[in-house]
């Protein structure tokens, strides 16, 4: 019987890598290449399922008609966007119970910004501008991912978030423009969200963990920070625009780098999220968890009904 040779086979994927040649579910790959993939698929996954509670919250109080309409349809994308991508980890032979176990434990993360509290109806569209804006500026890349069904899934992800960030520039807009009373909301709700949408792309890049080795495997394209200044770069300007001002004291164009200084990220508070103490960790998780627990009778049934008809199928 032939030797495998792991060194070649390592030598032979990282070719095929830097050849732009995507990984697919049967190809031979690392065990750390798969584990990574599944960590950041299954943490993305999570991400977009826990964040349909902060806007299911304002559902019932949307201003009218047509904004409970988009809301819905965007919560639903949401939902879409989970399943996709608990599908591609599954294709790395992940199972989706214990993924989903393991967020109701603690075990894995989300992103941080879902722990924060959604108070006012311009929060809906301050996570649609900015949540989606930083999380668009995130997913593009990931359409160029090495792994194939991970890049797949994003094109679809992506072109629905962008509907997303304009929807909630939209809402942000027609505030900002509005009324006294209506362009303080969305100042207000821009002071509390801008410093954790910054953060959401993760620790810096001296602190990243990940970062170096997914990007020699093209699983990301950008470095956290490099991904921060763009963010940074594009929503200055969006804000200026309807007369915001961003909450960032330090804040200014550098002629000479061409991008915008902006000031320190309160790390401590971001791994204080991250470690479960942020405004709404635990109440986000155990909503999770009450969802599934309270829906087990719907699935039971459905497995049930799917069984007996395999049998009748059968016979």
């Amino acid at each position: 019987m032939k030797e495998v040779n792991i060194d070649e086979l390592e030598r032979k994927f990282q070719e095929k890598i830097d050849n732009e040649i995507k990984i697919e579910p049967k190809d031979w790959m690392p065990d750390e290449y798969r584990k990574t993939l599944i960590r950041q698929i299954s943490q993305h996954a999570h991400s977009e399922i826990v964040g349909q509670l902060p806007e299911g919250n304002w559902v019932t109080r949307a201003p009218n008609l047509r904004r409970k309409a988009v809301l819905l349809a965007k919560i639903q994308d949401e939902a879409g966007h989970g399943l996709y991508l608990y599908s591609a980890a599954e294709t790395l032979g992940a199972d989706r119970e214990e993924t989903i176990d393991d967020l109701h434990s603690g075990k894995a993360k989300y992103s941080s910004i879902f722990n924060y509290p959604s108070l006012t109806w311009a929060d809906m569209g301050m996570i649609g501008w900015l949540v989606d804006g930083a999380a668009i500026m995130n997913q593009v890349p990931l359409c160029r991912c090495s792994y194939g069904p991970y890049a797949r899934a994003m094109v679809r992800v992506c072109k629905e978030e962008s509907f997303h960030q304009r929807q909630g520039y939209e809402i942000v807009t027609k505030l900002a423009t509005g009324t006294p009373e209506q362009k303080e909301m969305a100042q207000e709700s821009l002071n509390r969200w801008w410093w954790p949408a910054l953060m959401m792309f993760g620790p810096s890049d001296a602190d990243s963990k990940h970062t170096a080795q997914s990007m020699k495997w093209k699983i990301k394209r950008h470095t956290n920070d490099e991904l921060r200044q763009q963010f940074v770069d594009v929503t200055v300007p969006q804000a200026e625009l309807i007369g915001l001002t961003v909450p960032d004291p330090d804040l200014k164009w550098n002629e000479e780098t061409g991008h915008y200084d902006f000031g320190d990220i309160n790390w401590d508070e971001f791994w204080q999220v991250v470690s479960g103490n942020g405004p709404c960790n635990k109440e986000r998780v155990e909503a999770r968890r009450k969802a599934k627990e309270d829906g087990m009778w719907v699935r039971e049934a459905a497995n049930a009904y799917a069984e007996k008809r395999a049998k009748r199928k059968a016979s």
